[in-house]
């Protein structure tokens, strides 16, 4: 690996750890459950005491069996998508690229028609000059 290379890894590795050690740890299972709980959990507790009364309008298809398994599949919604749009992107430039290419060579094409049209032309007026010498 290059210099360049370590680095780079070494700035990643740093962003990634360094705020794990700003986050305090918590002590308790509750304390834990709440500290990963997500944004969500925070919403229901507002509603509950803005609107004690209020019902919800839909109900989960499918419930998950822990907070765990719920972070796996929004993890995995998160990575499928992040896959669709990579892969996109990788579409998009490889068409562009492609386009580009075939662009170049017509023009290319286009230079070589011109050059074998003026050759073509430079014999014809030879070939007329030969045909009539003292014209």
């Amino acid at each position: 690996m290059s210099r360049r290379n370590l680095m780079l890894l070494a700035g990643v590795l740093l962003l990634t750890a360094w705020p794990l050690f700003w986050v305090a740890q918590p002590t308790d299972a509750a304390a834990l459950a709440e500290h990963f709980g997500g944004a969500d959990a925070q919403a229901q507790q507002a509603i509950a005491q803005l609107a004690p009364h209020y019902q919800p309008w839909f109900s989960p298809v499918l419930e998950p069996a822990s907070n765990e398994i719920a972070s796996l599949l929004f993890a995995l919604q998160a990575a499928l998508g992040a896959g669709v749009i990579g892969f996109w992107l990788g579409q998009s430039v490889a068409r562009e690229r492609a386009e580009r290419q075939v662009q170049s060579q017509a023009q290319t094409q286009a230079r070589h028609l011109d050059l074998l049209n003026a050759q073509a032309q430079a014999r014809a007026a030879v070939a007329v000059e030969a045909a009539n010498p003292g014209h």
